[in-house]
């Protein structure tokens, strides 16, 4: 089979990046097309925003297969099919919640590991993540670390992948 295609996704928060990656993985016409959420409902905001997301998928044309994945993003491998389609939404609540609880030096090899197999079984990846690095580094420690960590796997994953894009004010721009 042929390499797949990796699309990355970033932008602010409410920037359109979920509508436009969902709209650009129905339009690849994917075998199957499979959402990996990685929010939890910590908060009564939080789960609004799951549940929202949800029934926009619901409300599509298409059928959407949902895996719930906070953390260990390396176990979804085992549950995609040639061909599929897959949505990741997103790196940096993913991020959020491993970088507590985990290694993540070992983390993020198994991270690069598991999208490198995707791409070799997905016909595309579709990757969404937020935007935090416009704003100046925070003198929190904590936060700083998360910068840190984001921006390196933002790049990694830019650096692999065939497309990027920035929404802003949902409005696409192509980087890549």
């Amino acid at each position: 089979m042929v390499r797949g295609k990796l699309v990355f996704i970033t932008g602010g928060v409410r920037s359109g990046k979920s509508s436009f990656a969902e709209h650009y993985l129905m339009n690849e016409q994917a075998r199957r097309n499979v959402y990996v959420a990685s929010g939890v409902a910590v908060d009564g905001e939080m789960a609004k925003r799951i549940e929202r997301h949800q029934e926009d998928r619901e409300n599509y044309p298409v059928e959407w297969m949902t895996i719930e994945q906070s953390r260990h993003f390396e176990q979804i491998v085992s549950q995609i099919q040639e061909g599929d389609g897959i949505l990741w939404d997103c790196v940096t609540t993913w991020l959020a919640n491993e970088l507590y609880e985990s290694n993540m030096v070992e983390v993020e090899k198994q991270l690069y590991h598991a999208i490198d197999q995707l791409i070799e079984k997905a016909k595309v990846v579709v990757i969404v993540s937020n935007e935090v690095l416009d704003e100046p580094l925070s003198t929190y420690e904590s936060v700083v670390l998360y910068q840190k960590w984001i921006g390196r796997i933002h790049q990694q994953l830019v650096a692999k992948a065939d497309y990027a894009f920035e929404m802003e004010y949902g409005i696409s721009h192509q980087w890549k």
